[in-house]
């Protein structure tokens, strides 16, 4: 191992104890399952914004949408249009109501629990079919972080010669320090992780494009210096509706790419600090703030790409394009020591946005196991200290399979966060608003509603049903439009020629409206 790349391992550790020792502080104030998955309600603003969107914007942030626009230019930036359209509406039309339908609903510590309260679902169905999903998709999902720590110590400490070992390694160590600190602090822990994690990822994110694209365009502007590394029409590769060979991008695209945005109504990890702010204020505030950092960290995401293309001296393919934000930083700090060490924190920034989702993802298929299913329908009468213990085992084994299916080093970033976005997208995203905003929505309308959004993702993008292929890859349409589509239909007729809910559903719904807490 060179000097250079102990200097950077260096930071990796400091960095890594740091999120330990946070882990131990939050151990002892966590006593039940309500400080461990949801903090006691006590989120302030700050908080609670950066550790949602540091959550939410995990290592494709840095790496996967990178890597995209690296490779085609700016039409891929309208997953990132999609994603901010989608943040705003689920902070100003989501955040404040569901925090107070979950505190009146049975005080309830998850999104399931809030299903089955809201729903007065006695047989806990409802409970057991979201439990389910949310472990199949976020184990995906959680594979896709520990992933991405895997390529970036691989595409860091290694050569062509021994990168299938270093990524193993890297992967290992990953997955046992989120593991680490999830397991001990619970959400508190992974909260004040997650805000810390925040601020460095958009230190980083700000920082690295704008100065490398200083130092590319001081003699030369930017069109040049891209047609200096193979870019033939910079024209094209600029411009939001062509792709870098000059074709258009097809409204097929576009519509795919501005549908991540329907995600967020389903997103666990991220409802799930909706729920945890303290008062109304903070959610005010808190909006303004997550909103705010996801434009920043969103646009510089998609020209940390643009610049890498035309800043690194080694071009990088379809395999290699969501490494692009390592080597720019690689490229950029190299010399001395202290320059090496400063690259090391930025690269820190990348570690930062791949833990900060990691540990959400176990935390919520923690919760899911030890609060919906072994305690709301195995043992209702289980203690919350052995309901505690089944959670965080529940976080070993998630992180373990995860681990397994993350052992591939030529996986995708982006393409395992796109089914687990589409999944948890269709199945929750139609259930949570018309749970929300719609009185006569009721218990047969949002589990039918929620299993064919989930099986409608794993039909569209995994059995092989025109031509040995997949319907996505014959119609290039994202799983996500269809599944939420039809899920959101399914929910709304079946509860429609189904019994009406219950006038103590209904007057409970009606309360949200002038409930001030």
């Amino acid at each position: 191992m060179t000097t250079n790349n102990i200097i950077v391992l260096g930071a990796f550790a400091a960095y890594m104890i740091i999120m330990i020792i946070i882990g131990v502080v939050y151990s002892k104030s966590t006593k039940n399952n309500e400080d461990y998955f949801l903090g006691g309600r006590n989120l302030g603003g700050w908080t609670a914004a950066l550790s949602a969107q540091a959550s939410d914007m995990s290592g494709w942030l840095l790496m996967g949408l990178p890597g995209s626009v690296y490779l085609a230019g700016t039409g891929e930036v309208w997953i990132a249009v999609g994603l901010l359209i989608g943040t705003i509406l689920n902070w100003y039309i989501v955040s404040a109501r569901l925090r107070k339908y979950t505190i009146v609903a049975g005080n309830s510590l998850t999104i399931p629990s809030f299903f089955q309260n809201r729903y007065r679902d006695t047989k806990g169905v409802i409970k057991i079919v979201s439990a389910l999903i949310i472990a199949v998709f976020f184990t995906v999902y959680t594979a896709s972080a520990f992933s991405s720590g895997a390529k970036l110590f691989a595409t860091l400490f290694s050569d062509d010669s021994n990168y299938n070992s270093v990524y193993l390694i890297g992967l290992g160590i990953a997955a046992l320090v989120i593991l680490i600190y999830t397991f001990m602090g619970g959400f508190k822990a992974v909260c004040t992780t997650d805000f810390i994690q925040g601020m460095l990822m958009l230190v980083a994110i700000l920082a690295v494009p704008i100065v490398a694209y200083a130092l590319l365009t001081f003699n030369d502007g930017f069109a040049s210096t891209l047609v200096a590394k193979g870019v033939s029409s910079p024209e094209n590769y600029l411009n939001f509706f062509k792709n870098d060979d000059g074709t258009s991008v097809s409204a097929v695209s576009i519509i795919s790419n501005l549908a991540w945005g329907l995600g967020y109504f389903g997103m666990p990890h991220i409802l799930i600090r909706f729920m945890a702010v303290k008062s109304n204020s903070e959610i005010k505030k808190s909006r303004k703030i997550a909103i705010t950092w996801v434009i920043i960290s969103l646009a510089a995401s998609c020209l940390i790409g643009l610049v890498a293309r035309g800043y690194l001296t080694t071009q990088l393919d379809a395999a290699t394009s969501e490494t692009a934000f390592i080597r720019t930083i690689q490229q950029l700090f190299s010399g001395n020591g202290i320059v090496i060490f400063i690259g090391g924190i930025f690269l820190c920034g990348i570690l930062a946005a791949i833990m900060s989702t990691a540990d959400s993802q176990l935390l919520v298929t923690a919760s899911a196991v030890s609060e919906d299913m072994y305690k709301g329908v195995i043992k209702k009468d289980a203690s919350e200290k052995k309901a505690l213990w089944v959670g965080k085992i529940a976080v070993i084994i998630v992180a373990v399979v995860a681990f397994f299916i993350a052992l591939d080093p030529n996986s995708s970033i982006m393409a395992l966060v796109s089914d687990a976005w589409a999944g948890f997208g269709s199945a929750f995203g139609p259930v949570v608003l018309l749970a929300l905003f719609w009185k006569r929505s009721n218990l047969a309308g949002a589990v039918s509603g929620m299993a064919v959004g989930a099986l409608t993702v794993i039909i569209w993008d995994y059995l092989p049903l025109i031509n040995g292929g997949t319907i996505y890859a014959a119609t290039g349409l994202y799983s996500l439009i269809v599944g939420f589509i039809l899920g959101l239909v399914v929910n709304v007729v079946v509860s429609l020629v189904t019994k009406k809910p219950s006038k103590e559903i209904v007057k409970e719904f009606e309360s949200i409206k002038t409930l001030e807490i």
